[in-house]
């Protein structure tokens, strides 16, 4: 969700509190070839919660009809319990057939790895029907190993009524008006911002978003290759993120708080008891689905660009996120990319964007997005000038990691900016 999911950065599909790692079984005995085996697909994604852990177990009891001797093995996971176990059957060389990927750098590992299978030609045959660059995320020096299912950013979800109460009149532009929006909404005794602290990921959102701001992509994108962030530019998101952190803007308990739990950060806004969060475009559907009634904030909630920063290189109107796609493992058989092909037909990708409030790669299935916060999103990203992944997808992994840990260490008030930055470097060059 998205994350990360992640999600989400993660996709919305996965972000929830438990994991759920029952498998969905389907299908029935012989093959197309009529020799009366069966060909078994272990397909891992991190859409863990109905509706959408059911509208895909229903596609792929479709595909199955069509396709006889396929037999479909799911298995619905958590999105950080979805990471450490691909990560162990990726690395004893028994990758699922169909799993889902953020793309970027982790992709690249595997993909180097010779753990996935370049698709290139079969997605030919889909490519044209997906809307522009929805695959550079999953494509590697030319190769393309994955194909992409939804897509999205990172912004700031609000509470109109408590930014109203606080005299904030409009959203913030410029990172000096957003730490003063901050001040009045303490001053009004509202809590200003709700942030998963244990799950680490939401967290560097943030510093990422400023190293943008004020470094610029590039510089962002020249760091991972030099394998060198000990920069002033860098130093300074960090200076910027701890200026943010001194205000102490979050709930009490943030650093033990999940995500999508009963009292984590998307419960806390649903429930109008932060005025904000900076999340990716899943948020209003996890913020309903976790608050009291599973209500959600309704016409209250509204959403805006990560703040420009005075000085800074990059611009308000670069954005930072990602999407889901999946990838095939190398072992996979050849129905596991029909499958893919399958999912991509614009009425399975209109299910997905009206179940699972996702905005939809396919071009034909737009016309499924009525949630007008949804639809905020994506005309803020038909906007957007330039695009970073998710810094933990986008980087290898140890890298995208240490990011993680070293800005969680930061918020919690237990590193420096330049900690972050000599911490991050580390792990660049030893990977």
């Amino acid at each position: 969700m998205r994350d990360s999911v992640r999600f989400s950065r993660r996709s919305v599909l996965g972000l929830a509190a438990a994991a759920s790692a029952g498998a969905v079984l389907a299908g029935c005995s012989g093959d197309e070839g009529g020799s009366g085996s069966s060909k078994k697909i272990r397909w891992w994604h991190i859409a863990n919660t109905d509706p959408m852990m059911s509208e895909w177990a229903k596609m792929a009891r479709q595909f199955e009809a069509t396709h006889p001797g396929v037999k479909f093995e799911i298995t619905p996971l958590e999105n950080e319990a979805f990471k450490t176990k691909l990560t162990t059957v990726v690395q004893a060389g028994d990758p699922p057939d169909i799993f889902h990927t953020w793309g970027g750098g982790v992709l690249a590992q595997q993909a180097d790895a010779g753990m996935v299978k370049d698709i290139s030609a079969e997605i030919g045959t889909w490519r044209d029907t997906l809307i522009p660059n929805a695959l550079d995320a999953y494509t590697i020096e030319g190769k393309t190993y994955a194909s992409a299912v939804d897509t999205g950013m990172v912004g700031f979800w609000y509470n109109k009524e408590l930014f109203e109460r606080a005299g904030v009149s409009e959203p913030p532009a410029s990172w000096a008006d957003y730490l003063e929006a901050v001040r009045k909404l303490k001053a009004t005794s509202v809590t200003p911002i709700a942030l998963a602290g244990k799950e680490k990921w939401p967290g560097h959102y943030y510093w990422a978003y400023l190293a943008m701001r004020i470094g610029g992509l590039e510089a962002l994108r020249q760091a991972a290759v030099d394998k060198d962030f000990n920069k002033p530019d860098f130093v300074a998101a960090g200076a910027r993120l701890a200026e943010l952190v001194a205000l102490q803007p979050f709930q009490t308990g943030y650093l033990a708080a999940g995500y999508a739990t009963a009292d984590g950060q998307a419960a806390t806004v649903g429930n109008g008891k932060a005025a904000m969060e900076l999340m990716g475009q899943w948020a209003p559907m996890v913020q309903r689905d976790n608050s009291a009634g599973k209500k959600g904030l309704g016409d209250r909630l509204g959403f805006f660009a990560f703040p420009a920063v005075d000085g800074g290189k990059g611009k308000i109107t670069d954005v930072f996120g990602g999407g889901g796609g999946y990838a095939v493992g190398k072992d996979a058989p050849p129905e596991a990319v029909e499958f893919l092909k399958f999912i991509a037909q614009p009425e399975n990708a209109r299910i997905e964007a009206k179940t699972a409030g996702v905005l939809p790669v396919v071009k034909a299935a737009g016309d499924a997005v009525t949630d007008p916060n949804l639809k905020l999103v994506g005309d803020t990203l038909s906007r957007s000038t330039g695009f970073q992944l998710y810094l933990d997808q986008a980087y290898a992994p140890a890298v995208g990691q240490q990011v993680n840990d070293s800005v969680a260490e930061l918020l919690a008030g237990k590193s420096s900016p330049e900690q972050v930055v000599k911490a991050v470097s580390t792990a660049a060059k030893q990977g």
